[in-house]
């Protein structure tokens, strides 16, 4: 079954319209993913937010309240005023090393770029299948034997970068050294 003109142009235009709409969306998910990411990262986590957590916080500072009085008796013996006196005291950090600012900024900057790079992926998943889509549809008018011929012999992805072999990098590896070698920039 064919299409009529109409319909593929119709059609080219909606494919068009749809791989804008879907960068455009892959530019808001990359927003939404780091406003995410700084959520996580900045979120404060409370001792009474998990009746694990206030359990432990309970028994730890029944623990220093036990030594507070050790070490004031102790003090008394040595003969310390209660206002030079060490004390102990315990605290619960909620954020662990992301309380640093320096920490999130570097974390942030990672999480950016691995976002940065999740869009640039996405951008041309979004433009193969647009040109997929575009290419079939196109197929479906042509009419002519070279015009099919053409269009089946356009290039591949894989036969413009082809696989890399460890063996050819090796020899590459193997080529450089023994040229730098001549060169005398000392490699054994």
């Amino acid at each position: 079954m064919t299409m009529t003109k109409g319909e593929r142009d119709q059609l080219l235009q909606l494919v068009k319209k749809r791989e804008r709409v879907m960068k455009s969306k892959a530019q808001e998910r990359s927003a939404a993913l780091l406003a995410e990411f700084d959520a996580q990262s900045a979120k404060i986590h409370h001792w009474d937010d998990d009746a694990i957590w206030a359990r432990a916080k309970e028994e730890a500072q029944k623990a220093i309240d036990d030594a507070k009085v050790v070490v004031a008796a102790r003090c008394q013996e040595l003969g310390i005023p209660a206002e030079f006196a060490p004390d102990l005291n315990m605290y619960w950090s909620g954020r662990g090393h992301n309380a640093v600012a320096e920490r999130r900024a570097e974390l942030r900057r990672a999480a950016k770029s691995r976002i940065d790079v999740i869009e640039k992926e996405a951008i041309s998943k979004i433009e193969g299948m647009s040109l997929d889509a575009q290419t079939e549809i196109i197929a479906h008018g042509l009419e002519s034997d070279a015009a099919k011929l053409f269009l089946e012999t356009m290039p591949k992805i894989e036969h413009l970068m082809p696989s890399v072999e460890v063996t050819e990098i090796q020899s590459l590896v193997e080529a450089k050294r023994q040229q730098q070698k001549q060169l005398g920039y000392g490699y054994n």
